[in-house]
């Protein structure tokens, strides 16, 4: 899949609306009882570049935006506003943030992942575009330099250890993150009076699996 790491102009996904959705197959049996499953393991998220265009100039870096990308042809960077970081949205990530793995003794290689808890259910989403140098790693509650203790791929989400963490030992990670998508149509559809009387332009975004 054709994929840019750059990142959607993050001033223009400001103010725009969209988050995660789900797929769930319900089926209603006779008795007014429901059996419900789902064929997604992962959520994904929708959506609307267009809510953030606030000027002609947006208008006209969004175009551009568009035709580098060749529509829905490539994927891209996005920065979910409410959504991008492993901790608070208040706070700055830190490397307790979030425990991504327990060491055995011979894995180097670790994905970075963000686990959403409500009482007793969690969710663990796989994080594969973490923003370049906002990745912090520690290791059995003490912090870890990159590319003394360890690197990142920044492009998979995927961090490796010189030495393979010992048995037992708790891995966590902070970091900011972006989320893979593409253009959900080939067409932008604009017009200057109706921008200027303040309707943007619908602009579908969809994440991807990368």
């Amino acid at each position: 899949m054709s994929f840019h790491e750059v990142r959607f102009p993050a001033n223009l996904s400001f103010g725009s609306v969209g988050g995660p959705e789900r797929r769930t197959e319900v089926v209603t049996l006779a008795n007014g009882f429901e059996e419900r499953n789902t064929p997604w393991e992962h959520s994904r998220r929708r959506y609307d570049a267009g809510i953030g265009m606030r000027s002609l100039d947006d208008v006209e870096t969004l175009i551009s935006f568009f035709e580098a990308r060749r529509g829905q042809l490539t994927g891209f960077r996005w920065k979910d506003w409410s959504d991008y970081k492993s901790g608070l949205p208040s706070k700055p990530p830190e490397y307790t943030d979030q425990i991504i793995a327990w060491g055995d003794g011979e894995t180097v290689e670790f994905p970075l992942l963000k686990t959403y808890r409500s009482g007793e259910e969690t969710y663990a989403r796989p994080i594969q575009k973490p923003v370049e140098g906002t990745v912090k790693l520690g290791l059995k509650g003490d912090p870890l330099s990159e590319g003394t203790h360890f690197t990142v791929d920044y492009t998979t989400g995927r961090v490796t250890f010189m030495t393979a963490p010992e048995t037992g030992a708790e891995v966590t990670a902070g970091y900011e993150f972006d989320v893979p998508v593409r253009f959900d149509t080939d067409r932008i559809h604009t017009s200057v009076a109706s921008f200027q009387a303040g309707d943007a332009p619908n602009v579908p975004v969809v994440e991807v699996r990368v």
